[in-house]
């Protein structure tokens, strides 16, 4: 028999060798290494009977490679403690990530004053390999004050405008109105959730836009306000919940036929 040469024997050693490595590099490449991380995004006070949207993100461990791509199984289980649990909901309770994105949740509460606690699982699995991650969100749940009015349009069409809201000069949001037909109505209803307002006096006022200044409350001003005054907090302020209703009796009168007229001469320009 005649013996192969050492160094041919070498050299059919090494192409195997690397062969293997070939074949095995993208399944090393395909388990990451960075831990699990994830978060819940949103807010942290919400009103009484409300569905609230709130962003999840989970990445990294196995199921992510290390250029970012998600593949394996990255996914996120949700669960809720609160001490009333009934008509709470947090949907969907399980999704998956396919990217490093976040997933949109939504947490709905019923008309009871208390604290949810959002549990988070972010579990990542790939080729048997399994990390997980664990964190919660607190959610205040409370009586919110409710500010409503209602809008009367006199004479004509009317475009959508803007409402806007404010606390002791601040504004704190606002509300959009759709056109409005003539002689329509259309109620308006702004709700704020705090866990409670410093002793002393405060001030809510609806605004109209500052572009539609032909547009005035009943009273012929562009403002409307109200004034309710808060006692102090009881001796633990955590769970001293202030709510009440600020309403805005009477109508809003909308001077249409002088906007549309505002609106011809534009055109005509």
């Amino acid at each position: 028999m005649t013996a192969r040469p050492f160094p041919l024997v070498l050299l059919a050693v090494l192409l195997v060798a690397l062969t293997l490595v070939a074949a095995v590099a993208p399944a090393a490449r395909a388990a990451g290494t960075t831990s699990v991380t994830g978060s819940i995004t949103g807010p942290t006070v919400v009103a009484w009977g409300s569905t609230s949207k709130y962003a999840v993100s989970g990445f990294g461990g196995p199921a992510v490679s290390s250029n970012g791509t998600v593949v394996g199984n990255l996914t996120y289980y949700a669960s809720l403690v609160a001490g009333n649990l009934t008509g709470l909901s947090f949907l969907p309770s399980k999704g998956s990530f396919t990217s490093n994105a976040s997933v949109t949740a939504d947490l709905a509460v019923t008309n009871v004053t208390q604290t949810v606690t959002i549990h988070l699982l972010v579990s990542s699995v790939y080729q048997g390999t399994n990390r997980s991650t664990n964190l919660t969100y607190t959610v205040n749940v409370v009586q919110p004050y409710i500010l409503s009015a209602t809008l009367v349009d006199a004479a004509s069409w009317v475009n959508a405008f803007t409402l806007y809201v404010t606390l002791d000069g601040t504004v704190i949001g606002n509300v959009s109105i759709p056109g409005l037909s003539p002689g329509g109505t259309y109620p308006v209803k702004f709700e704020y959730s705090t866990l409670g307002l410093p002793a002393g006096s405060h001030t809510f006022a609806i605004s109209l836009a500052q572009e539609h200044g032909l547009i005035k409350f009943a009273n012929g001003q562009t403002e409307y306000t109200e004034t309710v005054y808060v006692t102090g907090p009881g001796p633990d302020y955590t769970i001293w919940y202030v709510g009440g209703i600020v309403t805005f009796f009477g109508a809003l009168f909308i001077f249409a036929s002088r906007v549309a007229a505002r609106r011809r001469g534009a055109t005509r320009r």
